[in-house]
Parts: C-alpha cells; structure tokens; sequence
C-alpha cells in the first residue's frame, strides 16, 4: 500500500531571494513554494513565465509544489471600480498555472497589511532571536506614531496606558525603525507593502482609509463573490485554493478579520462549497490567538486542509503578545497536529483522492547563532 506522508516543502522568494536554491538542497525539502514576485499585484502570470520557473526550480531537482501567493488585489477586498478586472486577471492566471502543472494556491485576504510583528530580532533562548508582536508596542505604534484617526478608541484604557509608557521609552530611531519594519521590511518582500520611499506613512493611512467603515460582513462577502468567481476556473483547471488565516488572528488597526476561528472558516466554506475551496492550516497564525483550540480547530477543519505552515508561538503577557518559539515547543501540541494530518491522508488515499498529500513548510523559524553573516527575508533565516 502507498505510503502516507508528508511533501516536505521550502519557501523559497525566487532568483532575488538571499537562500539560493542550491541551499535548500542541502536540506530535506523535496519541494517549493514560491511565487512570481517580479510581477505587480493583479497582472496575469503570462504562462510561459510559469513554465520558466518551473523549470528552473525542477532543473534544482524540486517540484514547484504550491503557488504562494498569487496576491489578492486590495481593489478586490475593498471592492474598488477595477475590482471586475482584476478578478477576471486572476481566473487567467489560475488557468495558466492549472496547464502548467501548479495546483495548489495558498492567498490571504487579509486587507491593508500582511502579517504584523513589532521585533523582528526578539532575544529567545540559547542565544537565538525570536520574532515578536508585543501587543503595548503594537498600540504605540499604531496611535502615538502612525496616528490612525479613531485608533485611541480601539484600546482599553489600561493597554493605552501601557503603550504610552512604552512609546516614551523608545528613541526618535527606535520609533522610526519600529514603523518601518511593520509597513515596509515586512510587507514588500511579499508583494504586500507601500512605497519604501519617504512617503512610506501616508502612503499607508491612505491604504488604510479605503477600508474605513468596512465591518467583517462586507469583507466576507466581498470574498464570496470573489471566490464565487474564481472557484469554477480552479474546479476546471485542478487547482485548490488554500486561505491563509489572518495574522494576527484578531482585529488590528481598525480592520476586519474574516480568517481568524474556525466558525470563520465554516462559514466560509459552507457559503462556497467547491473542492477548489480549501485551506491552509497556518499553526502560528492560529495559535496566536487565546481562544483557539488548534487540535479540535483541524478536527472540525481537517477535509478542507491542503496545504500546511507549521511553527509555534508562546504569548509573552496577558494583553495577547506573543513572540514564535521555534516548530515543536510552544502554544500548539505539533504531534496532535501531525497525527491529525496523517489520519486524513490516510483517508484520502484509500478513497483514491487525487489530493491525497498535503505539503508542509516550516514558517517563521528562529535565528540560530549558525545565521550570523547569512542574510535572508524577515522570518525565513537558513539554519
């Protein structure tokens, strides 16, 4: 009988990015994840493109296993006047990675801003650095430094408290830094960010204000309607689309959150059902939010599951902060999680699913002491 396991997998930034693909042979991932990161937001990925890279990954001796991300327009989420367009550039370049032999696609529709964190080197044991979202930071940057109009309000008073002492404790170049990090360091390597010019903040209030007054309703429907759209082009074409959760998985500067619980994603799946219709179980991203039980989240989730990020977190106070501790140590019990796995693909491969395996990278690994002099994209060092 066919053996059940793993496609071990490496999310490698493409011909730019610092780790080559001659590094990651020298680990045991057998597969790719990657995007084309050259083009802009919302063009088709003509498909000779896709076939180039391809090519140059399996000439390495790797299979491009999952597409992430084809980046969801902003126009998309908010629902701008080109919103139509873009979707239909979308549904082309499904098609295009459907004829070329990529199947799987992880996106998020996480509006504004991609993941958050305020340390990007956060002291972890053994002489590693962690990466870290301290909730008291995260307020000072969000209504003392960027002064979102509204932000103040968004805060019980005693974390408001709490931030302010923090922001006074941190110098005119650590706030610069700070600001910086969250809406440009983080954000442009994946095709997320605003301008990394001077005009990089009101750039960003802009970005945001496009969504003021949006509740979780009208971002969810807009994603309805846009998977509604793309669902029948992946169906034809043999590709899953994979939700990435939000990250992190609570409300942030003013904006909704629809990929953050389970129910969340129920509802979405029962409101699109379609077998391209699927997910990406993102275990730090869930597990940095209190109430979210990961092991009965997979179990309630598991048949949608195709394609996983697996990593740890451990929360740091009572506000929510949290910083990632590495893959097995932490807020999330690994082992439940990979049985689980397991289990379904088990499943899949005795009802002779196609789908049967789900690639797994890790995500958000700690810097090892090795790492000193090997440069690399915030939260994806070498060792």
């Amino acid at each position: 009988m066919e053996k059940v396991q793993f496609l071990p997998c490496w999310r490698w930034f493409g011909p730019d990015d610092p780790i080559s693909l001659n590094s990651i042979k020298t680990t045991p991932a057998t597969g790719i994840v990657t995007a084309l990161h050259h083009l802009p937001n919302g063009a088709i990925w003509p498909e000779d493109e896709i076939i180039k890279r391809k090519k140059q990954i399996e000439n390495h001796g790797f299979s491009w296993e999952v597409v992430e991300s084809v980046v969801v327009h902003e126009e998309i989420k908010y629902g701008g006047k080109n919103s139509k367009k873009f979707i239909e550039n979308y549904r082309q370049t499904i098609r295009n990675l459907g004829r070329a032999g990529v199947k799987k696609i992880c996106y998020n529709f996480m509006p504004a801003i991609d993941w958050i964190r305020t340390d990007l080197r956060y002291p972890w044991k053994n002489n590693a650095f962690s990466m870290a979202f301290r909730f008291p930071v995260f307020v000072a940057f969000d209504a003392w430094m960027l002064r979102r109009p509204g932000a103040e309000s968004d805060y019980p008073a005693e974390l408001l408290e709490k931030a302010e002492a923090a922001y006074i404790r941190l110098s005119p170049r650590q706030r610069e830094s700070l600001m910086y990090n969250i809406i440009v360091v983080t954000q442009n390597f994946i095709n997320a960010g605003v301008a990394s010019a001077k005009d990089y903040k009101p750039a960003f209030l802009e970005k945001l204000s496009r969504y003021e007054g949006m509740t979780s309703h009208d971002l969810q429907a807009n994603l309805l309607a846009f998977l509604h759209e793309i669902l029948p082009v992946a169906e034809e074409s043999g590709v899953v689309m994979c939700l990435h959760p939000d990250d992190p998985p609570f409300p942030v500067l003013g904006l909704p959150r629809i990929a953050s619980t389970a129910e969340d994603y129920l509802q979405i799946m029962e409101n699109a059902p379609s077998p391209s219709n699927g997910i990406t179980f993102c275990t730090g991203s869930l597990s940095s939010r209190k109430d979210n039980d990961l092991p009965a989240m997979l179990k309630k989730l598991i048949s949608h599951v195709h394609f996983a990020h697996l990593r740890n977190t451990v929360f740091t106070d009572e506000y929510g902060s949290f910083c990632e501790s590495g893959h097995v140590e932490g807020n999330v019990d690994m082992h439940e999680i990979i049985k689980i796995m397991h289990a379904q693909m088990r499943r899949r491969r005795d009802a002779g699913m196609e789908n049967r395996q789900i690639p797994m990278r890790p995500a958000h690994g700690l810097i090892l002491p090795e790492d000193k002099g090997i440069s690399a994209n915030p939260g994806y060092p070498f060792y």
